[in-house]
């Protein structure tokens, strides 16, 4: 029992004890004196007195039982959101274990597996991740050796010394958990090595449960982005002015003013500390020069009050973060894949109906309203994407779609778009059904593009509906680029085809 409490119960019982000895003595007297000319009233007085007590008695111990119940009810409060957070991590890393059976590529299947068992290792952990970053020259390294209290890095070091993330151990009074540091490369420096340091240190920061950031004047603005988008994406956040010995007082407090400024609304003024880690030497009257002692004691009680207060908060929060990225990363994974695959199946029927319709010329404006072909590749990519669909609701939305086309002239574009491209480049005699052909596999391609994005969306048009998403896919497949490499293709699989056939007729009429 605490001690507060238990001095609460001795002194209340002491003052009950004392009044219940008081009133009987009292009461004594005063009840011999009524008594004395009436008894009854004497015994009734009594009666009322004794209940009174009882009554202080019970709202005493009440009152002690309703604080307990309310300490206990804010531990249990307190405790709770972290552990729901947690829960939710794990269901998240259950989920991406089921998502990782769908995806065909073995390396990115094994690294998801390897870095939601690396996610697991933390949350049984239980390990406290304070992240240093920022720019080489910002003095990180310094500051590091500084708060640990040992050297674990070069001092001085040029932009471009700590090519690898760096962690290390610290205690901290009052924390239940293990402290680790990570110095981590710096950010901003040039050639290629440069930025696959700036790589590494960005997925560092991204990791940590809580970010350091490390300047040594005001903000530029390229570190405040990486900064700001760091705290869009909920990274709790320091941000520390370093070589403060370089500055007067004023200028000092004028650069803590500035910073927090500029990073009101995502970093809170408290969380803007000054430091200097690895101070100037300082001359003496004598001539001789003195090496300070680091002043990083503001950072270090600032960091041990927001672990403290915040420690489970922050790791609960970092794990389910780390969950729901590896989430995203893996439904990427799985719609890239399964792009891939419906789009194999759109190349895959769009030169199927182009040489049907080829071979038996229709109406061009009827091509997608009334070819069965586009019907069934509307069910395979239903198919590739999860969508159970039966030929009758291919042939439904094929309808609806090659109306769409029709009502907006995409048909006819298509049309002045693919002669103008064949004119120069197929004969005379096969001009009609070349284009046709290549028409309809050109249409069935906006077709498909069009319900890979429907089906995408979980059978969905989006806000413009179809029109919105047909004009797009028309546009995106208008470009000049596009239209040589598919006019080539076209000749490939369609026209040469033609030719032959009608080299084989040719020839058959000429016997």
């Amino acid at each position: 029992m605490p001690l507060s409490r238990l001095l609460t119960l001795v002194i209340g019982l002491s003052i009950i004890l004392g009044l219940m000895l008081w009133l009987i003595s009292s009461l004594s007297q005063l009840y011999f004196q009524i008594a004395y000319t009436s008894p009854l009233l004497a015994n009734v007085l009594l009666v009322l007195l004794i209940v009174l007590l009882g009554l202080l008695i019970v709202a005493f111990i009440y009152y002690m039982g309703l604080f307990r119940r309310s300490k206990k009810r804010k531990r249990r409060n307190s405790l709770r959101v972290p552990q729901q957070k947690t829960e939710a991590a794990s269901e998240n890393l259950k989920a991406v274990r089921r998502q990782v059976k769908q995806i065909q590529d073995e390396v990115a299947r094994q690294a998801l597996i390897s870095r939601s068992r690396e996610i697991e290792s933390i949350l049984s952990r239980g390990e406290l991740r304070v992240v240093i970053f920022g720019t080489g020259s910002a003095g990180k390294t310094s500051l590091v050796n500084a708060l640990i209290g040992r050297v674990v890095g070069r001092v001085d070091a040029p932009m471009g010394t700590t090519s690898a993330g760096e962690t290390y151990s610290l205690n901290l009074k009052g924390l239940n958990r293990q402290l680790l540091v990570t110095d981590t490369p710096g950010i901003l420096e040039v050639g290629v090595a440069g930025t696959e340091r700036e790589q590494l240190a960005r997925q560092l920061a991204t990791e940590a449960d809580l970010l350091v950031f490390v300047v040594d004047n005001d903000l530029r603005q390229s570190e405040y982005e990486p900064l700001r988008r760091l705290a869009e994406i909920g990274k709790r956040s320091l941000l520390v002015l370093n070589k403060t010995d370089l500055y007067t007082e004023t200028d000092k407090e004028t650069i803590l003013a500035r910073l927090r400024q500029r990073v009101q609304g995502f970093i809170a003024a408290s969380d803007v500390v000054a430091v200097t880690a690895n101070p100037q030497p300082a001359r003496l009257a004598t001539g001789e020069f003195v090496k300070p002692e680091p002043d990083v004691m503001p950072l270090i009680r600032h960091l041990a009050a927001v672990l403290r207060a915040e420690g489970e908060e922050l790791v609960a929060d970092n794990i389910l973060l780390q969950s729901q990225r590896l989430g995203e990363e893996a439904r990427s994974l799985i719609d890239t894949q399964r792009r891939q695959q419906a789009e194999k199946v759109v190349e895959r029927f769009q030169w199927i109906g182009a040489g049907v319709v080829a071979v038996t010329p229709l109406p061009v404006v009827d091509l997608l309203a009334t070819a069965a072909v586009n019907a069934q590749m509307v069910v395979e990519i239903g198919n590739v994407y999860g969508c159970e669909l039966n030929l009758e609701r291919g042939k439904e939305l094929a309808l609806s779609l090659g109306k769409t086309l029709a009502s907006l002239g995409i048909v006819s574009g298509a049309i002045r778009l693919i002669s103008t491209a064949l004119q120069f480049q197929v004969a005379t005699y096969l001009v009609g059904k070349a284009i046709q052909g290549v028409t309809a596999a050109y249409l069935t391609r906006i077709a498909g593009k069009s319900f890979i994005e429907y089906f995408q969306h979980d059978q969905d048009w989006g806000d413009g509906g179809m029109t919105e998403v047909v004009q797009q896919q028309f546009q995106l497949n208008s470009r000049n680029e596009f239209i040589k490499v598919f006019i080539q293709d076209a000749i490939a699989r369609v026209v040469n085809p033609l030719r032959e056939t009608a080299d084989v007729d040719e020839w058959h009429q000429q016997d």
